[in-house]
């Protein structure tokens, strides 16, 4: 058992499941806090009525919030309690508590702000997961690349995760979105925190349970949230916090390619038009910007991969100069 964690465990529908969970994961944490998001099934009372153990403490939410709002108020408990690790597992039985070490270390010998599950690190770790499941998830870690400023980072939908202290209170968790836009949103709010993430491997494990998360009602908002974000993370740390020479890249390739795009399309639609070939100035004044842009685009694209944080938030508080 660590005396500095605890675990937060969200309560939907998992009435049939949630006991075992909490038994697997007793070993391993000071405080269970299973959030009880106004279940249908009552999965908080279960808890409540089969543990008779001071490190199980179950909360209720008077509405439901979505997964994103029980995490966080587990969270907001836990932090208030005084812990130090926050591990977030999942009570439909889909994570092995086993794992929960794995997910930890990093943090505690102050290596990681953030370690999160990764499914995609091995072939075999696939196996059982829906096709749709699968596709779905690659399309996610792409966006939620470009989101997040997290470029090493896959599997971004994976809420099997643990979180230093250092890192939680640097997050609004009142500007984060309840719902199943909760993990990609809490990437990009670490990363405009200087967070270091870390990827850990692990199996997918799946049942008979049935998910609520329905993938049409879903991309949309997926898709703005993560547009949303990128737009945030550039004005924030390459124009806000920061000017660098990647800054003036974005703009100008930016310029410079819808510059060479509207020129082209101009002047193709001229030719249409009037049957007139396009001479080899104008094919130039269109194609060259294209070229230019697209290079320090290309160039930006580069920089911010390499502009991730390097620095764990806890070691970065240790050797801050006390004033």
């Amino acid at each position: 058992m660590n005396p500095e964690l605890a675990i937060i465990i969200p309560c939907y529908r998992v009435s049939e499941s949630i006991v075992d969970v909490v038994r697997g994961a007793l070993p391993y944490a000071a405080a269970i806090y299973c959030v009880d998001d106004a279940c249908p099934e009552q999965s908080g009372k279960r808890v409540a009525a089969e543990y008779d153990d001071e490190r199980v403490r179950v909360l209720f939410n008077e509405k439901n919030l979505g997964v994103g709002g029980a995490v966080k108020a587990g969270y907001q408990a836990a932090l208030a309690d005084g812990f130090e690790v926050f591990v977030k597992l999942d009570g439909d039985g889909q994570m092995d508590p086993g794992r929960i070490p794995d997910l930890v270390n990093p943090i505690c010998e102050q290596l990681s702000d953030y370690c999160k599950g990764n499914r995609f690190y091995e072939l075999e770790y696939l196996r059982g997961m829906p096709a749709l499941r699968l596709l779905g998830n690659s399309m996610l870690s792409a966006l939620s690349k470009l989101s997040s400023g997290y470029w090493q980072v896959v599997d971004p939908t994976n809420g099997f995760t643990a979180m230093s202290a250092s890192a939680l209170k640097l997050i609004p968790l009142d500007k984060i979105q309840n719902g199943y836009f909760f993990e990609s949103d809490l990437l990009f709010r670490l990363n405009l925190a200087r967070a270091v993430v870390t990827d850990i491997p692990m199996p997918a494990r799946y049942g008979n349970e049935v998910s609520s998360l329905r993938i049409g009602r879903v991309i949309l908002p997926f898709l703005l949230g993560h547009t949303r974000n990128l737009a945030k993370r550039i004005f924030y740390s390459y124009f806000l916090r920061d000017f660098s020479i990647a800054s003036i890249q974005l703009v100008a390739g930016t310029l410079l390619f819808l510059f060479g795009l509207f020129t082209g399309v101009d002047a193709w639609s001229a030719s249409v038009n009037t049957g007139i070939t396009a001479s080899a100035g104008t094919v130039m004044l269109a194609g060259l910007p294209i070229i230019l842009g697209f290079q320090l685009l290309l160039s930006f694209l580069n920089y911010d991969i390499q502009n991730q944080p390097t620095m764990p938030l806890s070691r970065l508080a240790r050797h801050s100069p006390k004033r």
